[in-house]
């Protein structure tokens, strides 16, 4: 019998090898749901919060309220899935079953809504109309609590299912999580730059060139990488492989167009001055895009080393194994 228990039972009582007592283990992801917990509680009181401070109508209105909603039911549903943790039987049912997956599903859907409602200036929640963070309860958290979804989607597939998706990831092909997250973060800067410009700039006509001048190459900024990001995952998703020379081209240019970017973006004058999706996802981007360029350059480093290695040992292997090499003596001038 296997000595590893079934996932699908794993909330099963079974006797301790010690002590011989029965015991329930909780289920691994008990931690990431008591903490998925805590980010709903604190981001669905910001949320009703800063509603009630901000008076906001028509369309800001209706994003706040779904924002709270979807906060409540989030809450509502870890409260529940903490709960059933402490009840063996309960439990059983449960956790590790297809019914805490879908829980789980659900909650990253609902999440990912949040997420996009309360970072977006327009709604007038987390995050003012310069881009600036203006309530960092409700920022920060509910995008721990958008991470918290995805660890815990991520850690059922592997627990149910095996699938363990950062090393699928890996083992598809080199860098190709460097290059995802490189492609979600440009995603980012440049809807975070086209939000921006709707706002600030499309009402003005001469007010804020440098500003809008700004804004605009962000958006291309966040073009280009996307589209670069997004060509390189396409190749690496469908061959498991991108020609090796332009993905180094690839990864010299972003680093050399992100460092711009961060540079006239995140200055008094950009508009990604504040703290706020534009600031962080510039210097994410730029960070991603400079590990990339690096293990392009080891992995070159390295073959450059292995080609030389090979050469010497073809030199050395000329030579046949036990064969004593004489070298001709010279003639002496005194004989």
């Amino acid at each position: 019998r296997s000595k590893h228990p079934n996932p699908l039972t794993m909330s099963e009582a079974h006797p301790d090898s010690d002590t011989g007592e029965t015991v329930s283990p909780r289920s691994p992801r008990f931690g990431q749901w008591v903490a998925f917990l805590a980010f709903s509680i604190i981001t669905l009181g910001a949320a009703v919060e800063e509603k009630n401070t901000n008076a906001s109508s028509g369309t800001a209105l209706t994003n706040q309220r779904w924002a709270i909603a979807c906060s409540a039911i989030t809450f509502g549903f870890t409260a529940i899935m903490v709960g059933l943790h402490f009840h063996p039987v309960a439990s059983t049912i449960v956790v590790g079953t297809k019914i805490e997956g879908a829980v789980i599903l659900v909650m990253a859907a609902f999440w990912a809504g949040t997420v996009s409602i309360v970072s977006d200036a327009r709604h007038g929640l987390a995050v003012s109309s310069d881009g600036d963070v203006s309530n960092g309860n409700l920022y920060y958290f509910s995008w721990a609590g958008f991470v918290c979804s995805v660890m815990l989607c991520v850690s059922y597939l592997r627990a149910v299912f095996g699938v363990d998706v950062a090393s699928e990831i890996q083992n598809r092909s080199a860098r190709l999580s460097l290059w995802s997250a490189l492609l979600a973060a440009e995603l980012i800067v440049m809807g975070s730059c086209a939000n921006i410009f709707d706002q600030e700039c499309a009402p003005r006509t001469t007010e804020a060139v440098t500003f809008c001048q700004r804004t605009k190459f962000g958006i291309a900024v966040g073009v280009i990488g996307t589209a670069f990001s997004l060509g390189v995952v396409g190749m690496k998703v469908a061959t498991s492989q991108a020609p090796f020379l332009l993905e180094f081209v690839f990864a010299i240019f972003l680093v050399i167009l992100n460092a711009f970017g961060v540079g006239y973006l995140t200055s008094p004058n950009g508009p990604g001055k504040g703290l706020g999706n534009l600031y962080y996802f510039s210097w994410i981007s730029l960070l991603s895009s400079s590990m990339i360029g690096l293990s392009c350059f080891q992995d070159y480093k390295g073959g450059a080393d292995a080609d030389a290695g090979s050469s010497e040992n073809t030199t050395d292997a000329e030579h046949k194994p036990g064969e004593i090499q004489v070298e001709p003596l010279e003639a002496s001038d005194d004989v």
